[in-house]
């Protein structure tokens, strides 16, 4: 049983969710994306993404008009596999289509370019034997892109990546919710002191390269919460 933490994009509110591996994940339309599937290798207990994101799961799977195989979607910062502003810590990324033909991956980069659903649709070159597509938003934060500015009162998926690095580095927020309230700035501030950055408690750009150099791929800790 996996806690899905939801960001809803309508509403601005973070929702939670309880599902077994085997069933259709938060706003998912006819179980074309299962729990397990979105999990992909991550071990974690906790898994997050937004609405739109699903929704714009549902729009491709209902334009490519067949299964889409799922090889990489979700991670936990601390469990690493992706670059260190990786949108699949996000949960708003999914790497597909490894166990197609070549035809049938030109096929589905077409339908997912062409679909106007995604933010983001890398290019083949670059994905020889998979297809990437993501669903990111806000503004970077740093100027070659990542991760948007997080301060008190900003509600997302990504202050869940922020909470959970600090987390894991011992810098307690009051738990993962995906809300930046005065718990989690506070922990933002002692980290800034620790790494000597402007103690200011917002996360921008040298704030999140630093948060992100110091947990992704290191494990989970003792103060990880999970």
């Amino acid at each position: 049983m996996a806690r899905i933490i939801v960001f809803n994009n309508d509403t601005n509110r973070m929702e939670n969710y309880y599902r077994g591996e085997a069933e259709p994940m938060p706003y998912n339309t006819n179980g074309t994306l299962r729990v397990r599937e979105f999990r992909g290798s991550s071990r974690s207990n906790i898994l997050w993404t937004t609405k739109r994101t699903m929704q714009s799961w549902n729009s491709q799977r209902y334009i490519y008009g067949a299964p889409i195989p799922v090889g990489f979607a979700f991670k936990r910062p601390y469990e690493g596999g992706h670059g260190n502003q990786s949108q699949h810590y996000a949960g708003v990324a999914f790497d597909v289509g490894q166990t197609l033909t070549q035809t049938q991956r030109n096929r589905l980069w077409n339908s997912a370019r062409n679909s106007g659903v995604w933010a983001y649709v890398e290019p083949l070159s670059i994905t020889p034997t998979w297809v990437h597509f993501d669903k990111r938003f806000g503004t970077p934060a740093c100027p070659t892109g990542g991760y948007p500015q997080l301060k008190r009162g900003s509600i997302s998926n990504y202050v869940c990546i922020a909470q959970d690095d600090l987390n894991t580095l011992g810098f307690t927020t009051g738990g993962l919710d995906g809300i930046f309230g005065l718990a989690t700035q506070n922990a933002v501030i002692a980290y800034q002191r620790r790494k000597g950055l402007a103690a200011d408690g917002i996360v921008g750009c040298n704030t999140w390269r630093a948060l992100q150099e110091d947990v992704v791929g290191t494990g989970a800790t003792s103060t990880t919460i999970n």
